[in-house]
């Protein structure tokens, strides 16, 4: 069984509004396609210059 099945059968036996479960795995999946088409885009993963601008914090505090 996938993630995305035992998510929805979850939600069944709570007998919750089943709209809102398919407009939050909508939403998710959107926000991961975005996510992956603007890392693509930009060329780099985010996580690479956020270690990038730690290493110059880093490197900078031995010459102060």
């Amino acid at each position: 069984m996938t993630q995305f099945t035992t998510e929805l059968l979850n939600f069944l036996a709570q007998k919750q509004d089943i709209d809102e479960f398919f407009r939050t795995s909508l939403e998710t999946a959107m926000n991961d396609l975005l996510q992956a088409e603007l890392s693509a885009f930009l060329g780099y993963e985010p996580s690479i210059m956020a270690g990038m601008n730690s290493l110059v914090s880093y490197i900078e505090s031995f010459c102060d």
